[in-house]
């Protein structure tokens, strides 16, 4: 039974991870296509090493592996698509011409005109 719970979590992971990769190809712009592989990637990763996890009996080495895999995917894989995302927008990448709003580059005006001495600098 765990087998067949196992290999259904890793076929679901294995289209999640497809639809991330069609995403990336797909997708116009750099910001679009973050947030397609990250979430679908992240999913469809997890949802493998959930699976192998309950494939390898449990509570094993591999299965410890495994689990300690998924904590850092979930842990670090958002964070890195934000700092990229975020140091696109700050380089200068524009947004697709399809794209109704930044809001970004609103917080960033707003807080530039509250506070008239980070005006030209590239601080956070």
């Amino acid at each position: 039974m765990t087998d067949t719970i196992g290999m259904v979590l890793i076929a679901i992971g294995l289209s999640f991870d497809v639809l991330g990769c069609v995403g990336l190809v797909r997708l116009p712009d750099v910001y679009n296509r973050l947030q397609a592989s990250t979430k679908c990637v992240t999913l469809g990763t997890c949802s493998i090493l959930l699976g192998v996890f309950l494939m390898s009996g449990g509570f094993t080495s591999m299965g410890f592996k495994a689990l300690l895999a998924i904590v850092f995917l979930v842990l670090t894989s958002p964070v890195a698509a934000h700092a990229v995302s975020r140091g696109a927008h700050r380089s200068g990448v524009k947004l697709w011409e399809g794209s109704v709003v930044d809001m970004y580059a609103a917080d960033r005006a707003r807080e530039e005109s509250q506070d008239p001495a980070k005006a030209g600098r590239n601080e956070p």
